[in-house]
């Protein structure tokens, strides 16, 4: 199933739902809804799961078990067993990971990253085909190695940022400090 674009930003608009996918990508996909109660009500709360108090717990429990999860099954990222009180990630919450990278406060979008890197690498080849003196003596060979290894260390650098903000990668959701 393909998520409409609305709908994946609609359900990543909750922190409850965004903390749903975190916990159960990094626990193993199925989770019982006590449980995850639990956990989405200490991240809200900053504090660590055995100071969670029931009535937070309570009120995460019935939101999720009311609102969060029937929307979320209601998109096909989560099958939820009312009965047995158990949540499951379906195949299709990987299809939201394309929604996921934020640019946060004043940091940059990565497209301008990479515009920068192709424009240095073009001003080098530029400044190696008009023989400036400081590129005249870089080779062709030299020119392209400069070229391959910038975007091959932008690409690396980019790779690590995007794991490391996925859901489910860390203890604790990325957008907690």
């Amino acid at each position: 199933m393909s998520l409409a674009r609305d709908d994946v930003y609609e359900v990543l608009s909750n922190r409850r739902r965004r903390f749903v996918i975190h916990y159960l990508r990094g626990n193993g996909a199925r989770a019982a809804l006590g449980t995850l109660a639990e956990h989405v009500a200490a991240w809200e709360n900053g504090i660590d799961v055995a100071s969670v108090g029931s009535d937070a717990r309570k009120n995460v429990y019935t939101s999720l078990q009311q609102f969060h999860l029937p929307k979320m099954e209601d998109l096909n990222l989560v099958d939820f067993d009312r009965r047995a009180g158990e949540v499951t990630l379906t195949d299709d919450a990987a299809d939201v990971d394309v929604y996921l990278e934020v640019v946060e406060g004043h940091d940059v979008p990565w497209s301008l990253y990479y515009l920068g890197v192709g424009g240095l690498a073009a001003t080098v080849t530029l400044g190696h085909a008009l023989d400036l003196p400081i590129l005249a003596g870089l080779t062709d060979a030299g020119c392209a190695v400069f070229t391959i290894t910038a975007i091959a260390a932008l690409a690396l650098v980019h790779t690590y940022y995007t794991r490391k903000m996925r859901l489910g990668t860390d203890d604790a959701p990325p957008e907690i400090e």
